[in-house]
């Protein structure tokens, strides 16, 4: 039986601390919308950490990725680092203004749908397929991730069509295992780094 060869240490403590904070900040984040309006701006705040910690992993990511697929580590950087960021400040922006204008619940669905159906589901099915065909965390972690991240598409998927409200207890019980999903992969991260190969050179395992 072969020995898993971890590497790439300080990539990923890296990686494991910013998905903590934007587990973290995004969870807290929906405590306060739809509330008052210091509420709201808490909210927008909380959104900008989560936005901001999670917009950093794709670039560190990338050198990882590129080693194994180009195209993927590409992607990855386009839907969570680039079109990502931006729909979480686009989400924070119609926050701020909730909270001059009084509570609008359309505004409010289209700022999370943006994320939560697409942007984030996208780019997150490919981090995932990738650490899975590559092994570079446990396959059972990363399928794990594969699971969750769908259901938080579907959930996603019935707002849209109105069968499921945004934070309703339906939604929040679809979308908790990707958030205890990210939280084990940080943990798991930071102690342990990323599976390489045997061949892949000593630079790669002290990296």
């Amino acid at each position: 039986m072969k020995k898993a060869i971890y590497g790439y240490k300080g990539t990923a403590r890296i990686v494991g601390i910013l998905y903590i904070i934007g587990t973290v900040a995004g969870v807290l984040s929906t405590r306060f919308i739809g509330g008052d309006s210091n509420a709201l701006k808490v909210g927008a705040l909380l959104t900008l950490a989560m936005g901001f910690s999670l917009a950093f992993i794709p670039a560190f990511m990338f050198p990882i990725l590129r080693k194994h697929n180009e195209a993927a580590g590409i992607g990855y950087i386009i839907f969570r680092g680039a079109l990502e960021t931006c729909t979480y400040i686009i989400k924070a922006v119609c926050l701020l203004a909730l909270s001059s204008i009084g509570a609008n619940t359309v505004i409010q669905a289209i700022s999370d749908l943006s994320v939560t159906a697409f942007v984030f589901g996208i780019g997150a099915l490919i981090f995932y397929a990738a650490l899975y065909k590559y092994k570079l965390i446990p396959r059972w972690l990363s399928g794990f991730g594969l699971v969750a991240i769908s259901l938080h598409i579907v959930s996603g998927t019935l707002v849209i069509f109105g069968l499921q409200e945004p934070f309703d207890t339906g939604s929040m019980i679809m979308n908790l295992p990707i958030a205890a999903q990210e939280m084990i992969m940080a943990v798991w991260l930071i102690v342990k780094g990323f599976t390489i190969q045997k061949n892949g050179g000593a630079n790669d395992v002290n990296e």
